[in-house]
């Protein structure tokens, strides 16, 4: 599609290009001014070409945005998905050293306090 588009592109230039260098020629070519119907269909031309251009770089543009919006979709996923695992994983190792702890055992590091006298 984009070569598609720089191919309108060009031709699209170069037909307004060879319109300006055959009406700035023409008094010295053919001897005379062109005729209004000449050059309003020259123009109309231009303009469906140029409407053709813009519809094909319009085009090129959406399906772009498309796959860009796609893209990001998926990565959404997958980092969704990403979390969801590492959550599990970080879940089930707090799971196994609460099951491993004995229950008896004291989890505090200060010592009891002792009365002396």
């Amino acid at each position: 599609m984009k070569k598609v588009n720089n191919i309108f592109q060009l031709l699209t230039a170069l037909f307004f290009g060879l319109g300006l260098v055959y009406f700035l020629t023409y008094d010295k070519m053919w001897g005379g001014s062109p005729e209004a119907g000449e050059v309003v269909s020259w123009f109309l031309a231009g303009l469906v070409l140029y409407l053709i251009t813009w519809g094909a770089g319009w085009a090129l543009s959406s399906s772009l945005e498309s796959k860009i919006k796609k893209t990001d979709q998926e990565k959404k996923e997958l980092k969704a998905m990403v979390f969801d695992l590492e959550r599990g994983v970080k879940m089930g190792q707090m799971d196994k050293k609460i099951e491993e702890q004995p229950e008896d055992k004291d989890s505090s590091s200060i010592k009891p306090r002792e009365n002396f006298k």
